[in-house]
């Protein structure tokens, strides 16, 4: 068995709002979702290593909309510059980020942001 997807909730006509968090703060790649899906809203992002998908978020429209507070993706960098790089992205695109818990999860470094809605994200890499 293997991991293919996360399902994020987004509100009604926030998928711009969905691009700017997740695809220029935090730096996934957009991608098409199936044409029998595309109806309902929503936007696919993807994180690749070469060919490779490594990561997929799949954001929906959820009505009514409530944010997940606790609930959340985990990424993995693969270095601190990546981790730092990518904090100093989402800080500069204004989003609410903290790394209160940097230490707390043993063998990594991290750091939690929100998206436009409220959703909460983890960033993380292997401590050195």
């Amino acid at each position: 068995m293997r991991l293919h997807h996360v399902q994020i909730s987004i509100a009604r006509d926030g998928e711009d709002d969905a691009r700017r968090f997740y695809g220029e703060a935090l730096g996934l790649q957009e991608v098409s979702k199936p044409p029998s899906l595309t109806g309902r809203g929503g936007c696919w992002f993807r994180a690749f290593d070469g060919d490779v998908i490594t990561a997929e978020l799949h954001l929906g429209v959820e009505e009514p909309f409530r944010p997940a507070e606790k609930a959340h993706p985990g990424l993995v960098l693969d270095t601190l510059d990546e981790l730092e790089a990518t904090a100093a992205r989402i800080e500069h695109a204004g989003y609410e980020l903290s790394w209160a818990e940097r230490d707390t999860f043993e063998g990594y470094v991290r750091f939690h942001a929100r998206d436009g809605f409220g959703n909460r994200v983890e960033v993380m890499t292997p401590a050195a």
